[in-house]
């Protein structure tokens, strides 16, 4: 009996282990389905007349399709894009996103990726107000368009950011009459924020987080400060916002730096805030947060529908994405479609060629250029040598002169000297022993500029002074450092280690910074500006123009710190940061304010008014430069800084409309008439070459021999009569034809060609050259980029 129980439990015993392999088999086939299904996102064009529970419905039947029951699809689908255009994001295995693929009517399904940001003296500089003496005062002036722009009254940006801090004075509604009626937008609630945060300014405030808790799980507010609402825990938001749109504030400054009235390009403008981008749980601080591609895209879908007149984006992604690929180019062709005009960030990945992002033809794509207006803290060496530098730390040092050290020659034992990245001032890299009470000079690259002043600190250093790399040049974001410090540019770099090893005991003395205006030459082109060609459509020249992003003074998050480190405890309500995330929304607020003086412009008109009257020479009277002093081209600066109060009367346009943009993606194979909903567009057998869009600039990649191209422009000047002049690029004749254009009305259309002509090999590389209509009133140029195999 005790027999026979012992083998039926040893049976038992068997069956229960072959069964748990089994189940362990079955387990690991589920994880890998699990891990192989990712977030896609399906794009099917415009909606036409479907209702928003109808567009839904067609989603959940195409998931049906492929998971094959009702459940599984509804728990795999994150959003239904379903007001502005249709489409979903849902997890998908690769097989069932191909299937979904082949259905009819989807142009594209691709899987969604993560994009990161591109991170008031700007509107003096720009010639938007001013201080005049009068009896030994001084009163406030402000331009004529704002003034005719009423200082974009009623007109809404929405700006896809980090979120915004309502407290900030730059979003009071003093004085703001009620949000207009067409105005269908709402403010949700969440953690340290409600609806009583909006107001007649701040009308609108949105969060999306599905694509981000998918990919890093439950957003940890604990671990990252993060808030689970529209609220700015980073400061980029709140920092771009009111650069587009802030109230005027008396008396912001960063620490006594950048004193005065701080503006934002349309004060009277509306404010909706659509938070997309979040902390990355464990990162801290310090690291740019991350925007993925379906919440984004969720925001463009209700920004759209809210009603928003003007949208500023900095935000991006590295590398060549095709359109249809492209979020940010699906949404924004919606939303220009229904009169929105959209400001994008070219990206922060200069000076090398070919890292612009942002590439659609509907998207105005902004670099950054500097002001005149430099935070001077020099370097003073123990020979007498005095070298410029610069900084916005509040920290001083005694009046004395200190120890100075090369980093790399004060790294702990551990670390070889002669690495190439002994000298950067890394964490833990520094040897107290060698650093402690002295300036330590460390170089500018890899890690962050804020952070090797905390290692500078951790190490009992006195003083950092930042050495810019070859790479950087002349171009230097100041920084709040946690101690004494300055930045200097390459070549005293190269100055100052002369003299560390020119004497067994080199000192130095950093002088206390102080702000100067009037600054010369400026602008010039910040290195991190990213640069053409166009590595997408290279016959769509990019960037479109450059606006102020170098040192630029805005309101910031209560919950961040300058440095945004998360050792630094340190609180302003205002900050100091570079990047194309700031010359972005400079455009969208002249843009806001071109809307509110011509609000029947088209965005491509709008566009074309801000391009063909941009500024190509600096406040020397000479092209502006890049951080070398050299020339820059239009890869550089697109058609030129911003020049906003010439904007508002262009005197010609190059318009475009949604039907010339479908035509424009005919040539990469798109639907056409699935992209608008309407059977009766379709894409021509032989699609016109990209150049041929009806763009305020013109670019041709390879050219042979001759081509031909066209060019339609609208007259807003009134009665009068333009002639052509052309600065021809080196190696290419230009003929215009006709060279003269006379208008009789306002509205009037004339077409003319531009016929360009190969003079000698290019050799792949591009030259540069312009062609400019002139009524003696008005200038309207247009720049050129040319190149052959």
């Amino acid at each position: 009996m005790d027999l026979g129980l012992g083998l039926l439990s040893q049976a038992w015993m068997k069956y229960f282990m072959v069964a748990l392999t089994v189940l362990k088999l079955l387990m690991a086939f589920c994880l890998v389905g699990i891990s192989a299904k990712e977030i896609y996102v399906v794009y099917a064009g415009d909606h036409g007349e479907l209702l928003p529970e109808e567009v839904v419905d067609i989603h959940h039947s195409m998931l049906v399709s492929v998971k094959g029951n009702a459940d599984e699809a509804r728990e795999s689908l994150l959003y239904s894009y379903k007001h502005s255009f249709n489409g979903f994001a849902a997890h998908l295995s690769p097989e069932e996103a191909s299937a979904i693929s082949e259905m009819e009517g989807v142009i594209s399904v691709f899987p969604s990726k993560n994009r990161k940001m591109h991170t008031t003296r700007s509107w003096d500089f720009l010639r938007m107000e001013g201080r005049n003496t009068q009896g030994g005062g001084t009163i406030s002036t402000s331009s004529k368009l704002w003034e005719e722009a009423k200082y974009g009254q009623d007109t809404i940006i929405g700006l896809l950011d980090s979120g915004i801090w309502p407290e900030a004075e730059s979003f009071n509604d003093e004085g703001m009459p009620p949000v207009p009626s067409t105005w269908k937008g709402i403010c949700d609630e969440g953690n340290g924020f409600n609806i009583s945060h909006c107001n007649n300014k701040l009308i609108g405030a949105r969060y999306y987080l599905k694509g981000f808790e998918d990919q890093y799980g439950p957003l940890n507010e604990t671990a990252t400060g993060e808030y689970r609402s529209p609220r700015d825990r980073d400061g980029h938001g709140t920092h771009t916002s009111s650069t587009a749109l802030g109230r005027e504030v008396d008396a912001a400054a960063l620490g006594g730096f950048a004193g005065g009235k701080a503006a934002g390009g349309a004060p009277m403008a509306r404010l909706a805030m659509y938070k997309a981008c979040w902390g990355q749980p464990g990162e801290g601080t310090a690291v740019e947060i991350t925007c993925c591609d379906v919440d984004m895209l969720a925001a463009l879908d209700d920004a759209i529908h809210d009603g928003v007149h003007v949208l500023s984006i900095s935000i991006g992604i590295a590398g060549v994405q095709p359109v249809y690929t492209d979020t940010i180019a699906i949404g924004t062709l919606h939303a220009v479609k229904r009169g929105v005009f959209v400001a994008c960030s070219v990206g922060n990945d200069g000076p090398k060629p070919g890292t612009a992002s942002n590439l659609a033809p509907w998207i105005t794509t902004v670099a950054a250029n500097s002001v005149d207006r430099d935070f001077v803290s020099p370097v003073l060496l123990g020979d007498g040598t005095k070298i410029k530098g610069l900084t916005v730390t509040p920290y001083k040092l005694k009046n004395k002169f200190y120890s100075l050290v090369f980093a790399a020659h004060a790294v702990l034992p551990t670390i070889n000297k002669a690495d190439m990245f002994a000298g950067h001032c890394l964490p833990g890299s520094l040897d107290s022993k060698k650093v402690k009470g002295k300036i330590v000079l460390c170089l500018r690259g890899n890690g962050t500029r804020v952070g090797k002043g905390i290692e500078v600190k951790r190490a009992g250093g006195a003083a950092i002074i930042l050495g810019n790399l070859p790479i950087n040049g002349a171009d230097i974001s100041v920084d709040a450092y946690v101690l004494p410090g300055t930045a200097v540019v390459s070549d005293d770099v190269a100055t100052i280690l002369a003299y560390i090893n020119s004497t067994t005991k080199p000192r130095a003395h950093i002088v206390p910074a102080h702000t100067v205006l009037g600054t010369r030459p400026a602008p010039f082109m910040a290195a991190f500006s990213s640069r053409g060609p166009n590595l997408v459509n290279p016959d769509i020249l990019k960037p479109d123009i450059t606006a102020p992003g170098l040192n630029i003074l805005a309101a910031w998050s209560g919950a961040a710190s300058p440095t945004k480190l998360l050792m630094d405890d340190r609180r302003v309500k205002y900050n100091i940061i570079s990047g194309t995330s700031m010359s972005c929304p400079h455009i969208a607020g002249i843009a806001a304010l071109l809307k509110a003086i011509h609000p029947n412009w088209s965005p491509a008109a709008i566009k074309s008014a801000l391009m063909t009257t941009a500024n190509v020479t600096n406040n020397e009277g000479h092209p502006i430069s890049d951080i070398s002093g050299n020339p820059a081209t239009p890869f550089s600066y697109g058609s030129g800084q911003v020049n906003p109060n010439q904007a508002s009367d262009p005197g010609l346009l190059y318009d475009a409309t949604i039907e010339d943009y479908v035509l424009f993606l005919c040539g990469s194979g798109a639907n056409a008439s699935t992209i608008l909903r309407n059977s009766k567009f379709k894409c021509p057998e032989n699609p016109p070459k990209d150049y041929q869009l009806n763009y305020p600039s013109v670019a041709i990649a390879n050219l042979r021999n001759k081509e031909t191209v066209t060019r339609t422009v609208t007259n807003v000047g009134g009665k009068s009569e333009y002639t052509v002049s052309v600065d021809e690029p080196p190696g290419v004749s230009v003929h215009i034809n006709p060279k003269k254009l006379s208008f009789r009305s306002t509205g009037e259309k004339q077409i003319f060609t531009i016929q360009f002509t190969l003079q000698k090999p290019l050799n792949n590389n591009y030259v540069f050259g312009s062609y400019t209509w002139s009524d003696g009133n008005h200038l309207v140029r247009s720049p050129i980029a040319v190149s052959s195999m």
